[in-house]
């Protein structure tokens, strides 16, 4: 076949007998015994971007000679990115050093050896272009030694520490890039990682294909960009994925990690006949049965090949380094790790008998159905329901925190049918499972029910019709007596976890709780208290209040005409002068078409005295935060309710994300009369702040309400926290996330904050202009009208 290169190539002689004709010839060739038609289209498309560049001849012959190789290497899909790499790096440096990229691109496919990991590749050139221009030619022309010694997340952290040191430095930054400095040589060595997966592919290969006589597909992760640990190896698509390079373990070698890795990986792929249902299974469940599994499928594949048990259990049994030896373990990962050393070792004895009698009950199993999954299912749960009874549960990522770098994420063992809206990219939406609640007469209630005080958690409650009174009747009845404030029915509500950028699905639990009541005259009492403070709230409900329809004279254009203006302008006209065109009449409709939720923060520290510690004589006399915010709280709501503004006032605190308690004293559409003013002089402080739960809560209730404007305005004294969470930056990261879906929503979330050091993280969480911050407490009932004044004026 015959190939017109003139039509795709300028810059070139393309006459015959002519060199570069020559070498297009042999490069096309070369091409055609490796790539489809659609990948050949790609090869002559991106010849004729490299020519349109006007960067020389050099660069269209290296790309003609050098594409053929990486495409065998990567697969020709990558062609596009690699040339659209490369016209975007010639908008910002010379053909020279363009020329250098695609010289090593053959290197860089053979030391990455996976189309994504080149991708990533690609990106760091382009970040590099940007921030070190003068890096770029001397660090091409070191790439040999440095992808030799560096995976890509070594090479990112490499890269980027240079351009950041040497910003300003233009002759630095050559030094650096060229690895003329100590400082080059000393970042390089820090990077530098034991074992490369590239150097040892082909070893692995033939190991799995000598245990198991197939042929397993394995693939590097550059999982190691802001870490040193990388990625977990995984399965996915029928594919093994191990991170690119692997340090020694314990004295272990990088090389036998991977073997491994690789095995245990297989020994999945071999022996799993298909996928577990997670369906209604929490995290650590899923946890505890993924650690039976693995158990199992070792055992089928140490039934097969005995010599496995040796490499696997190396890797429990190796001595800890000495910095390990100061990590204390949470006491369920090391129980864990103690049960994973009992289901490998049979001659393993524990101190803890649960553990022995797990180990020994799951090998009997295993003599009977060792084929069946459901067996790690069943062993898990039950494990699960004996653990919790002895040993708290850690947070999630302390139980992610696997120690033993062999074993995979076991994303391979699940089916995760309820996540499909993660996906498909669909909002997710409270759930409303309502417990069914039945009113029946006092007869039927004495008759048939066996158990009158049904827990929360009851599938069906009834409810007597009327008041059931005692024989002794001394004027109260029985739910007076016995009955308490009902729950509602689970909301459940998506988290953000910063660290993957994904939503957790169904993460966190929202019940409607109710509060005790107290004296309605406490909340009548505030004005009394406050009267200088509440007559200047008067003013300011005079100034918000709608004034209605105001009509406005002396305009060109309006609804209606100003029947004085229009005889005037027409004696005017029949004096022959210039009439006024001003004859119209505006109208201006005054109208607050405003929604406002009052969200107060009633964790455990609101009970906090102010000015005072403990130990004092003055100290119980003392205002405590509770006793402030009640109060301001009330101030708001006489104001809100002489405007007329349609306002709710609601609380929450938390007791872990399964347990985030909402309590509503006040709910829109209500008045606000005795039954709203005893719910909020009964409010209580207590437990913790899961503020981004309450917040999508507060949010639904929210959008409910059609108004025009819609408003949370949220009194806090800190910052979020629940007991749960070890990490401070999550619930953070989550409650920011929950401001940015309302908004998006038409919510606007307002944070006034008593937290005199809440410069640190209120702004990152709702913005600039989005809170204002209470520097001495005592202030707080006046600040708080004033604030809704201003962001609702």
């Amino acid at each position: 076949m015959t190939i017109d290169f003139s039509a795709y190539v300028t810059g070139l002689n393309t006459e015959p007998g002519h060199e570069h004709r020559q070498a297009l010839e042999s490069s096309y060739h070369e091409a055609a015994r490796v790539m489809s038609p659609q990948g050949l289209d790609h090869y002559l498309t991106g010849m004729k971007a490299m020519g349109t560049l006007n960067k020389g001849e050099d660069l269209i012959l290296t790309y003609v000679q050098e594409m053929p190789g990486v495409a065998k290497e990567l697969g020709e899909d990558v062609i596009p990115d690699i040339v659209s790499a490369l016209m975007k790096l010639a908008s910002h440096t010379s053909g020279t050093v363009v020329t250098l990229v695609m010289t090593n691109m053959p290197l860089a496919a053979t030391r990455l050896g996976d189309a994504d990991v080149m991708r990533s590749y690609l990106k760091l050139l382009h970040q590099l272009a940007g921030k070190a221009p003068r890096g770029l030619r001397p660090m091409m022309e070191n790439m040999d030694e440095l992808l030799s010694k560096l995976t890509l997340g070594g090479l990112r952290r490499w890269a980027l520490w240079g351009a950041q040191a040497h910003q300003r430095d233009l002759d630095g930054q050559m030094a650096y890039f060229g690895l003329k400095t100590e400082s080059s040589r000393a970042v390089l060595q820090k990077e530098r990682r034991g074992t490369l997966f590239v150097d040892n592919q082909r070893k692995l290969n033939f190991y799995l294909r000598a245990l198991w006589a197939r042929a397993f597909f394995m693939r590097p992760t550059s999982g190691d960009y802001e870490t040193r640990q990388g990625l977990k190896p995984f399965i996915e698509d029928f594919q093994i994925h191990l991170p690119d390079a692997f340090d020694p373990f314990r004295g272990i070698s990088g090389l036998e990690v991977y073997r491994a890795s690789a095995a245990h990986c297989a020994a999945h792929m071999v022996y799993t006949r298909q996928p577990l249902s997670a369906e209604q299974l929490s995290p650590a469940q899923m946890k505890l049965i993924e650690l039976f599994e693995d158990a199992r499928v070792e055992h089928l594949a140490i039934r097969d090949f005995p010599g496995l048990r040796k490499l696997w259990l190396g890797f429990f049994t190796a001595p800890m380094t000495p910095d390990e030896e100061f990590v204390e373990l949470h006491p369920m990962m090391d129980r864990m790790i103690r049960l994973a050393i009992a289901l490998l070792d049979p001659h393993y004895r524990d101190e803890e008998p649960l553990i022995n009698d797990t180990a020994s009950d799951f090998r009997r199993q295993l003599e009977v159905r060792a084929d069946d999954n459901q067996l790690s299912w069943d062993a898990g749960i039950t494990f699960y329901n004996k653990v919790i009874q002895q040993v708290a549960l850690p947070n999630l990522r302390v139980m992610e925190s696997w120690p033993i770098p062999y074993r995979d994420d076991n994303r391979y063992l699940w089916a995760f049918t309820e996540n499909m809206f993660l996906e498909s990219g669909l909002d997710y939406l409270p759930e409303h499972k309502q417990q069914v609640r039945k009113y029946v007469s006092a007869v039927e209630m004495a008759n048939e029910v066996d158990c009158e005080l049904a827990g929360d958690d009851a599938q069906e409650v009834w409810i007597c019709a009327t008041e059931f009174f005692p024989y002794e009747d001394e004027g109260i009845s029985y739910n007076r007596m016995w009955g308490k404030e009902p729950v509602s029915a689970p909301y459940h509500y998506q988290e953000w976890d910063y660290h993957v950028q994904l939503f957790r699905p169904d993460w966190a639990t929202v019940i409607e709780r109710r509060q005790g009541k107290d004296d309605p005259e406490r909340m009548d009492e505030i004005l009394t208290k406050y009267k200088p403070i509440a007559s200047r709230i008067r003013r300011l409900i005079d100034a918000l209040q709608p004034q209605g329809i105001v009509r406005r004279r002396g305009y060109e254009e309006g609804e209606e005409l100003d029947l004085n203006a229009a005889v005037r302008a027409m004696i005017d006209i029949q004096r022959g002068v210039m009439p006024d065109p001003r004859i119209n009449i505006r109208i201006d409709r005054h109208i607050r078409d405003l929604s406002i939720l009052v969200l107060m923060d009633l964790s455990e520290s609101t009970n906090e005295k102010i000015g005072v510690q403990e130990g004092e004589p003055e100290y119980d006399m003392a205002p405590s935060i509770l006793d402030l915010t009640r109060e301001s709280t009330g101030l708001l709501a006489w104001a809100i309710d002489a405007i007329g503004d349609n306002f709710a006032v609601h609380g929450f605190a938390s007791d872990g994300r399964h347990d985030v308690q909402y309590y509503r004293f006040k709910d829109f559409g209500q008045p606000y009369d005795d039954e709203a003013k005893s719910r909020m002089a009964g409010m209580q402080g207590g437990l913790s702040t899961r503020m981004g739960a309450a917040l999508r809560h507060a949010g639904w209730h929210l959008t409910q309400q059609a108004a025009q404007k819609r408003l949370v305005l949220l009194i806090t004294d800190g910052e979020p926290a629940d007991i749960d969470e070890r990490d401070p930056q999550y619930l953070r990261h989550d409650t920011k996330k929950a401001v940015e879906d309302l908004a998006r929503q038409g919510v606007y979330t307002y944070c006034l904050t008593l937290d005199p050091n809440a410069d640190r993280y209120v702004a990152r969480i709702f913005g600039e202009n989005n809170y204002s911050i209470v520097d001495h407490l005592e202030r707080l009932p006046e600040r708080l009208p004033a604030v809704f004044a201003a962001i609702t004026g």
